[in-house]
């Protein structure tokens, strides 16, 4: 089958997620083409890398060069306007990471097109009020290989916990705890704070006028162990997830992927999260990590997996084990089981 997957956001390729941070959706993108090409299909890849190039026999081509006048499966990634990127598709599938009412004023070319809808996961999909004539399906991100290797966790000598949240998306309310019931009861634990836009500011980069007081914050409470650090690529995150004892995820309403959490899940990280957005669908609750109701139980759930070794590896294994089975070439499979039904 001849596929053409289309997404015009930022410059990246299917090597990126190994040698840069990337954020999840484009690392999702990036890891797909390969999967499907290992599946026999021709594929064909349109975004806006710098030079065109094969990666794991899929063909990434610049978004100025000519699009197929024809294609088996056109793949539009986040944007519904994409749908329209190749003349004679025998099928289209939008696949979507944003929530319901983010997808609304794109209704009508949504509606026009009728394509195969593919969400990340079911609380997206419950967002969506009324799919219509279309056929809405679940396929749940991969994880890549990095985050299912066979590596050890090797805690770091200070206990840690890890926020990768948007800024604006809880950080202000998780320091507030942090500095004043998680810290004083855990006095050598330390907050890494992976933030691209903070770690910019850190070094005297302009940020966004609305980020600065929360930046200001976030470098005051270095004598309470926060750090603020740039996000990795694959293998230096991963090292994280696999230092830390816990994973602190404030989460936001619209948060409908996880996708952070998904990996650190994956390295065997425990996680106490607020129960927003789609983190019931990346924790098992009371297995892996908890989905708290309060403030005052996020902290001390905190606290008990910054000193807790039982409790820690415990849910360091499940988290793996439960983990293990979600590979590309699983999600590759399942994209092609969506197109084959929509034949």
């Amino acid at each position: 089958m001849h596929i053409t997957m289309v997404d015009d956001s930022i410059p990246y390729d299917g090597f990126s997620p190994g040698s840069r941070p990337l954020g999840g959706a484009e690392k999702a993108f990036a890891s797909l083409p390969g999967a499907l090409a290992r599946r026999g299909h021709q594929v064909h890849v349109y975004n806006r890398t710098r030079y065109p190039m094969v990666i794991e026999d899929a063909h990434w081509e610049t978004m100025d060069k000519p699009f197929p006048t024809q294609t088996d499966l056109l793949i539009a990634f986040r944007k519904p306007s994409l749908l329209a990127s190749v003349r004679l598709a025998g099928k289209r599938l939008l696949w979507t990471t944003a929530s319901g009412h983010q997808l609304e004023p794109a209704r009508k070319a949504i509606d026009s097109f009728q394509p195969i809808m593919a969400f990340c996961g079911h609380t997206q999909l419950r967002s969506w009020s009324d799919a219509g004539a279309l056929a809405p399906n679940v396929v749940a991100p991969g994880l890549r290989p990095d985050y299912l290797a066979d590596a050890p966790t090797v805690l770091a000598e200070r206990p840690t916990a890890v926020v990768t949240t948007h800024p604006a998306h809880g950080l202000d309310w998780l320091l507030d705890r942090w500095c004043g019931q998680i810290r004083p009861a855990v006095t050598q634990a330390r907050l890494v704070v992976v933030s691209a836009v903070l770690d910019k500011g850190k070094s005297g980069g302009e940020i966004p006028e609305a980020l600065r007081p929360l930046l200001a914050k976030a470098l005051a409470a270095a004598a309470d162990g926060v750090e603020i650090m740039a996000p990795r690529g694959d293998g230096g995150m991963a090292e994280l997830y696999r230092s830390a004892r816990v994973h602190l995820y404030p989460g936001h309403a619209d948060d409908m992927v996880c996708w952070t959490l998904i990996e650190s899940q994956a390295c065997g990280l425990p996680a106490v999260a607020r129960p927003l957005g789609a983190v019931w669908e990346r924790l098992k609750d009371g297995q892996t990590g908890q989905i708290v109701p309060d403030d005052a139980a996020f902290a001390n759930l905190a606290i008990r997996f910054l000193t807790d070794d039982d409790v820690f590896w415990g849910m360091n294994r499940d988290a793996r084990l439960l983990q293990r089975d979600r590979s590309w070439e699983v999600v590759a499979a399942e994209f092609d089981s969506l197109a084959g039904a929509a034949a």
